[in-house]
């Protein structure tokens, strides 16, 4: 089953764990950037935390059509899951640089020395609003079909459950206590410890 396929047909935490360790490819003119998904939290109609709670809205339409478009809100970037009308997305929370790094520190507006050490490289997509900058990812590409440039979500392999690590969401108020968030275990890229 292709990687689009399983988002259409896994529940949603289950997708939020599948997207770990696929790449997203953005490619601006002629360059080309790229970054491996390090971690992810998942949401859903019937969660109160989710945009699509409430229904669905001109805000919020995108997240109820098919799975795998991108679905912008706040410069953040979410992959639709589940089958059409239902409402459930994956937020990637955070990225490992592995291609046009130097791209990514000019669309953060942060000086070049930062790629000079680990931590300055982490900086660049280790959090939702980061990742979104460092890729150049707008609300231009709400409901964007990421099977298609400039912003594709490549199959890459995936994450053995063992190296997985799952716990509760980030600056969520509600259904906060739910273990939604998953990370790859070990990895110095992920948004928060």
């Amino acid at each position: 089953m292709s990687l689009y396929q399983s988002l259409t047909q896994l529940p949603t935490a289950q997708a939020a764990q599948l997207l770990l360790g696929q790449t997203l490819v953005r490619s601006q003119g002629t360059t080309v950037l790229a970054a491996r998904i390090v971690e992810t939290e998942a949401y859903h109609q019937s969660d109160p935390a989710a945009h699509t709670f409430h229904g669905p809205s001109k805000r919020n339409q995108t997240m109820f059509g098919p799975a795998g478009h991108a679905y912008g809100m706040h410069h953040c970037l979410n992959v639709t899951a589940g089958e059409a009308g239902e409402g459930a997305g994956v937020l990637i929370r955070a990225i490992e640089p592995l291609e046009g790094l130097e791209a990514m520190a000019r669309n953060r507006k942060l000086p070049r020395v930062v790629l000079d050490t680990a931590d300055g490289i982490r900086q660049l997509g280790s959090g939702p609003g980061k990742l979104a900058q460092a890729l150049g990812i707008t609300l231009e590409l709400n409901g964007h079909d990421l099977t298609r440039p400039p912003l594709q979500l490549i199959e890459t392999g995936t994450v053995t459950p063992t190296s997985i690590v799952t716990t509760t969401r980030i600056g969520i108020t509600k259904a906060a206590s739910e273990p939604l968030r998953f990370y790859i275990k070990d990895s110095s890229f992920i948004s928060r410890p």
